[in-house]
């Protein structure tokens, strides 16, 4: 898995025409495997949506018997930790450390939110809405 990897939250809302292969990571996020960060950010930002790049953070380490492994642990761990109110993030740090027998990861993923709207704010007021609605 390379930096600059994108992570969707499993119904994330997206604009019409965008071209994107998604496949199931863990829990409720799905990876994207046709582009990565910048480019996805130009796809969204061409049709009229936003992509916000948000200062949250998380690093996570991950244990497995390939660095493939596990990162993957890792990245699953850290998006475990993701805010519910936003919907994607991004991958933007790995180092593996190779042991006999396994190997540690050490990541650092970070949250982004696509949307039509300009402030995250109308995202609050909107699941306020919704879940008075029910």
């Amino acid at each position: 898995m390379n930096t600059h990897a994108m992570f969707l939250r499993t119904g994330c809302v997206l604009p019409d025409g965008l071209d994107l292969i998604q496949e199931k990571f863990s829990g409720t996020w799905m990876s994207i495997k046709n582009t990565v960060a910048t480019a996805l950010d130009a796809k969204v930002r061409n049709a009229g949506w936003h992509f916000m790049w948000l200062d949250d953070a998380y690093a996570r380490f991950g244990f497995g018997r390939t660095a493939a492994s596990a990162i993957d642990n890792a990245v699953t761990r850290a998006l475990d930790q993701v805010k519910g109110r936003f919907n994607a993030a991004e991958l933007d740090t790995v180092s593996v450390s190779k042991y006999p027998g396994f190997q540690i990861a050490r990541i650092t993923l970070r949250s982004r939110q696509i949307q039509q709207q300009v402030s995250l704010s109308l995202i609050d007021e909107m699941t306020i809405r919704q879940l008075a609605a029910v």
